[in-house]
């Protein structure tokens, strides 16, 4: 997925300022012109890891969850301070992360193959890690619907060695499941794909994106209707592919999907796309960038987990409440 303009230095030095307009901001479309600014510049907030993913934003403490997935530790940014701590260790080689409608941490644990939740006293919940009594693969990508159901994908990276996890046989397909927590009932929402990762709602809750990541073929974005009161994804087709490819992704609150992605040097950082699937702007990162989320006091900075570093910038747009 070539763009107009690469950066010029992928050696951009981070320690030093400047010149605005970012560089690294690429504007394809007159779209991304109006929810960029440009009087911001990237920002690389944290450092020093090893396999950033899973930010989630906690808007009542001004700070920033994310995975360190080989460190097998959840950190924390605080906003106010810019001071970087540990917030669990072990975290179980955790990845995805969300809140719940009642702003409950949810956290897709790689080496315990399960999905769990955080309630407000600490105390940690297992919502799943069996399908039909058999292990889970590994949860990998969580979001939550405004009905308060919990979507996650489980693709069996955890399973396929101990960098990320451990070494364990697959017992399930690879598939997207819907959680009612208010029941404990689990379905299954999707089992058309190879390899689901990330995954987002539109902000009217009528699409679901989710990202199909297989190892031996063309990896590609597609999107389902949701239908029957909110309960099946169906319909799915492409919604992108070609050169380069999303992991996690999220909306924002005009419908445009912004995907951690992997294009290669020069290429790699977010890919931002219309909800027409038009690519209409990148943001250019020294890193792959496996996940992103949106955050700050008026959910208008975009934070960007990075391989070994965590980067934030600030747009105009805002992230959907949902998913």
């Amino acid at each position: 997925m070539p763009t107009e303009a690469k950066r010029s230095d992928i050696s951009r030095r981070w320690d030093t300022p400047i010149r605005y307009p970012d560089p690294d901001v690429i504007i394809l479309d007159p779209r991304f012109a109006r929810i960029v600014l440009p009087n911001a510049a990237i920002d690389r907030v944290a450092t020093g890891f090893r396999f950033t993913e899973g930010p989630v934003w906690f808007g009542d403490g001004r700070y920033l969850l994310f995975s360190d997935i080989p460190s097998d530790r959840i950190y924390r940014w605080d906003e106010i301070t810019n001071a970087v701590s540990v917030f669990r260790e072990p975290s179980h080689y955790a990845n995805g992360n969300t809140r719940d409608r009642q702003g409950r941490l949810l956290t897709c644990e790689h080496d315990t193959q399960r999905l769990t939740r955080t309630e407000h006293d600490g105390t940690v919940v297992v919502l799943a890690d069996s399908w039909e009594g058999r292990k889970l693969t590994g949860p990998n990508d969580v979001v939550v619907k405004s009905d308060g159901t919990i979507w996650f994908s489980d693709n069996g990276a955890a399973t396929r060695g101990n960098y990320l996890g451990h070494t364990a046989p697959q017992e399930v397909p690879f598939r997207v499941y819907r959680l009612d927590p208010r029941s404990n009932s689990m379905t299954i929402a999707i089992d058309d794909m190879v390899r689901p990762n990330g995954l987002a709602f539109s902000p009217d809750e009528t699409r679901l994106y989710v990202v199909d990541t297989p190892h031996d073929r063309p990896k590609s974005t597609r999107v389902y209707d949701i239908v029957d009161n909110g309960t099946r994804a169906v319909n799915g087709r492409v919604f992108f592919d070609g050169e380069g490819w999303a992991d996690g992704i999220r909306c924002d609150t005009q419908g445009n999907v912004w995907c951690g992605f992997s294009g290669g040097v020069g290429e790699d950082g977010v890919a931002v796309f219309a909800p027409d699937g038009t690519l209409i702007g990148r943001i250019l990162l020294p890193e792959r960038c496996a996940n992103v989320c949106f955050g700050g006091r008026k959910r208008n900075r975009l934070f960007m987990a990075a391989s070994q570093s965590v980067y934030a910038l600030y747009v105009e747009a805002q992230g959907a409440t949902v998913g």
